[in-house]
């Protein structure tokens, strides 16, 4: 089968932070696994809703407001109805992330090889994947194509065919995966500031049948990874 990735990320800009700052706080990494061949249905399902909720432009969840919150919740329902989406999120303590000891001191390579770690455990033989990833600027060039590269060097029965970086305001999944790590982020971090957000938060809650949290590694439609540097799951 043909798979498509929509990747973002949350708090990334921690992996450079002080300890004091990074401590209790958490870098999130997420992806939106769906198939080929319903991409055209589920983006007709997001314009649907766009337009029964008068919503316009970019949407994500540093846009969750209370008037704008029933169109949030009605994209919850929308991931949970569809069987061609699937959710994975890497759940990253920043303060146990040490690119020093562990990534030859580039912050940068640390990033992205935690963009492997969420991608690699999912590729499975006899597929065929493009990876689309909200666009920014890297300190060294062909980050991209080296990750294609590994991951596909990893899952030599797959075939990792694209992994492109686009503008995450003119593509509405991959604004779809930026609700969708917010949420989870929103959870873990036990925040509680704004009604709308918490919302969404106990939507997703609601539809899982548990709080937002570390899933089994077999959890396939909202799959959540704390990662731990010892191991584990």
């Amino acid at each position: 089968m043909n798979f498509e990735v929509y990747c973002d990320e949350s708090q990334q800009e921690l992996f450079g932070s002080s300890d004091e700052r990074r401590k209790g706080r958490f870098v999130l990494i997420g992806g939106l696994w769906i198939e080929a061949a319903a991409r055209e249905d589920i983006k007709a399902g997001i314009k649907k809703l766009r337009h029964k909720h008068d919503l316009h432009g970019e949407f994500k969840w540093t846009r969750v407001s209370p008037s704008k919150h029933a169109f949030y919740l009605d994209l919850v329902n929308l991931f949970f109805a569809v069987d061609s989406m699937r959710f994975r999120c890497l759940v990253l303590p920043a303060a146990e992330l040490d690119a020093v000891q562990f990534h030859g001191g580039d912050i940068e390579l640390m990033f992205y090889k935690f963009y492997y770690q969420l991608l690699h455990n999912w590729i499975k033989d006899s597929n065929t994947y493009r990876i689309f990833v909200d666009m920014k600027t890297n300190r060294v060039g062909g980050r991209l194509e080296r990750l294609r590269e590994v991951l596909a060097s990893a899952n030599r029965l797959a075939l990792v065919e694209q992994i492109q970086a686009l503008p995450s305001n003119e593509v509405d999944l991959l604004q779809f995966v930026d609700v969708l790590i917010g949420a989870v982020g929103y959870g873990i971090h036990s925040r509680e500031s704004s009604n709308a957000k918490l919302s969404i938060v106990s939507r997703i809650e609601e539809r899982l049948g548990h709080p937002i949290r570390g899933t089994p590694r077999y959890t396939e439609k909202f799959n959540v990874f704390v990662w731990r540097p010892g191991g584990g799951w």
